[in-house]
């Protein structure tokens, strides 16, 4: 229903556990589907973020993407490096459940289920060939609503009101850090919409302007190398500073616990 107030429940956190000072949810990517179902279901108010290497290092020095992923009701284990790192460090963490994926079988449940989704974000171009794409994979999918992601500050009051007047059951946002983050952080309580998921340069792969890495790749936590050559100028440094920078939060994290371990009687 339009307008729709939605139910202010707590969500409940069996599978939080802590990553060298970050909570994280080990969940599979089933399991997130079906805590996003009910709380679709219910009305209830989630959002949701998944965590990669970049992210965690970002977070670091970034107090904004620090508090969204903190106030995040799901996070997600995006990146192997991750899953590695915390099953070296004693978190049992399934599976790596990849944004890119879970934004997939989402609007497949969205088809099935009737559920309207609200797109926001990406240039108009992008935008509407990921609709198209969609549309032509999900014949049954109805949306809620679209808006790209390049428009002027004095535009956000109206744009949310357009979410919440459209009724939308989830919103997926693909914005660059910081703009998701802010907007979320002014405006996360007015869009009326009961699951938010931010969800990076999704479009573009949904679109077609970005390649995934082969299963493969990604199962052996390559994919980063494989988005690497296809952006090599402007993702190339990006990876090599925070790869090395995990690296050394990682092995500095396993050294400590391995001389805790050492000295337990």
């Amino acid at each position: 229903m339009p307008g729709a107030d939605v139910t202010e429940m707590p969500l409940q956190h069996p599978a939080r556990h802590n990553f060298l000072g970050v909570p994280v949810d080990c969940l599979t990517l089933s399991q997130t589907i079906t805590v996003i179902d009910q709380a679709i279901r219910n009305r209830q108010s989630i959002q949701h973020v998944c965590i990669n290497v970049a992210k965690f290092v970002a977070m670091r020095t970034n107090p904004e993407l620090d508090r969204d992923v903190r106030s995040s009701d799901i996070i997600n284990i995006d990146g192997m490096g991750i899953v590695w790192a915390a099953r070296l460090l004693g978190v049992r963490v399934p599976e790596r459940v990849s944004g890119i994926d879970l934004m997939e079988r989402l609007i497949q449940l969205c088809a099935v289920n009737k559920y309207r989704p609200y797109f926001l974000g990406a240039t108009p171009d992008v935008l509407q060939a990921s609709i198209s794409n969609f549309q032509k994979r999900f014949v049954h999918l109805e949306l809620a609503g679209s808006q790209h992601g390049y428009f002027a500050g004095n535009q956000e009051r109206e744009i949310i009101r357009n979410i919440k007047e459209s009724g939308a059951d989830c919103l997926f946002i693909g914005m660059p850090t910081p703009h998701k983050e802010r907007l979320l952080a002014r405006f996360r309580d007015d869009f009326s919409v009961p699951f938010i998921m931010g969800v990076g340069g999704a479009f573009d792969v949904f679109a077609g302007r970005i390649y995934r890495a082969p299963r493969a790749i990604q199962d052996v936590g390559l994919e980063w190398l494989f988005r690497t050559a296809q952006e090599p100028l402007r993702l190339g440094p990006r990876y090599v500073k925070t790869n090395a920078a995990f690296a050394k939060i990682v092995s500095k994290a396993i050294a400590a616990k391995l001389f805790s371990d050492k000295l337990r009687p």
